[in-house]
């Protein structure tokens, strides 16, 4: 047996970290498809090296080989970009009754920086991807008249693996507001916290258009890319100026049925996200649709900033009230779980309470969300959580 030897596998490594750098600055666009393919395979070609000399060697490079997988899918695939999630989970803290929302509040940070968490078990848990769309289109037309809510019929009708393939989204929304009522009645702070954080993530995947068809990036229609300009960035560019006031919360009778809802909504919205880019593209100057945007330390070429006020125009703010949707919903279905778990007292596991000025700041912000006033985020979630290494207990 070969020893791996430590330089190849720094040489590797090296290579994996210059590729990966060139990943996350160019994720942004969907334009950067081929680049971003390239670079993959560099990143794997390299793996090969190492992998062919030892058996042990193999599984550790496997294992890098894993990761790199997970970052590229994470990237092609991110759900409303994470600007989106990180507003609509802290935004739906704001929605909550008193009984709850000073344990919410109490935790606002972590919900937040724990809104992506779901995009990220993609790389560690292969049945997670489905989790985050349903290709209604598959099943024809007037689809939703078509899919059996209960999950054992509709495998009996389809099969299992027919569901897991065209997506699961709904079925997933129902199972995670389960997770967070079984939490709430074990009093159980991180699984609340870890089931709420990826409820919200589904819920607000729920109300994206292009996560309901297998057109899901326009490339059946050569509009490649339009996944990114609708949920990334558009309301990256424009979200600071969103109004996301979206009232109180409300209970929900029937998770399942409300899931349906959302998802059958978002799909009747699929025709106008794409017709209308269509229409854009023909009618707005070729040259001015893209310009070279920096993205961490590298120009990279992407919609330009006209070209998105535009289509955000167009589609009559269509965005805008997708993201209040989510606020809405995540909020209501987290109210309803604590509610059919018995309305369990929250302030008894708030662990570290807020200091004045941390809820002044909070009420503060909370104020502004509630007048519709633009509210950009206190501090950057894009870095770990300071309690992400707590590990995760919910779906």
């Amino acid at each position: 047996m070969v020893v791996v030897k430590i330089e190849d596998v720094v040489r590797v490594v090296n290579v994996i970290l210059s590729q990966l750098q060139l990943l996350v600055t160019t994720h942004y666009s969907w334009l950067q498809a081929p680049k971003l393919i390239t670079t993959f395979t560099t990143c794997y070609n390299s793996l090969q090296l190492v992998t062919t000399f030892t058996t042990n060697g193999k599984n550790s490079m496997r294992k890098i080989l894993r990761i790199c997988t997970g970052v590229t899918i994470i990237l092609f695939f991110s759900s409303w970009g994470f600007y989106a999630h990180y507003h609509i989970n802290r935004f739906a803290v704001f929605t909550l009754p008193k009984a709850m929302s000073g344990f919410y509040k109490a935790n606002i940070d972590y919900i937040t920086a724990h809104a992506i968490s779901a995009d990220k078990r993609r790389y560690v848990d292969s049945a997670e991807a489905p989790r985050h769309f349903l290709n209604a289109d598959h099943y024809g037309k007037n689809p939703f008249a078509k899919i059996p809510q209960n999950w054992y019929d509709a495998a009996h009708k389809y099969t299992a693996d027919t569901l897991n393939k065209y997506g699961t989204l709904p079925w997933t929304i129902a199972s995670s507001y389960y997770y967070l009522v079984k939490a709430f009645k074990a009093h159980d702070t991180i699984a609340i916290l870890n089931a709420s954080a990826n409820l919200g993530h589904y819920v607000a995947d729920a109300h994206v258009p292009l996560h309901l068809t297998q057109n899901h990036n326009g490339q059946a229609t050569g509009q490649t890319g339009i996944h990114a300009l609708w949920e990334s960035r558009t309301p990256e560019l424009f979200g600071d100026h969103y109004n996301y006031y979206a009232g109180k919360a409300r209970y929900i009778e029937d998770p399942v049925k409300e899931a349906f809802r959302i998802c059958s909504g978002s799909f009747k919205k699929v025709d106008s996200v794409l017709r209308l880019e269509r229409l854009l593209d023909k009618t707005f100057p070729a040259d001015k649709k893209y310009e070279m945007v920096k993205h961490g330390n590298k120009m990279v070429k992407d919609y330009s900033k006209e070209y998105c006020r535009a289509y955000q125009k167009i589609l009559h703010g269509m965005i805008e009230k997708q993201m209040r949707a989510s606020i809405l919903s995540v909020g209501s279905f987290w109210y309803s779980a604590w509610v059919d778990a018995g309305q369990p007292d929250l302030g008894k596991l708030i662990k570290q309470p807020l200091t004045s000025e941390q809820l002044k700041e909070i009420a503060k912000e909370e104020n502004l969300y509630k007048a519709g006033k633009a509210v950009a985020l206190a501090k950057s979630y894009e870095s770990t959580s300071s309690q992400t290494d707590q590990k995760e207990k919910g779906n």
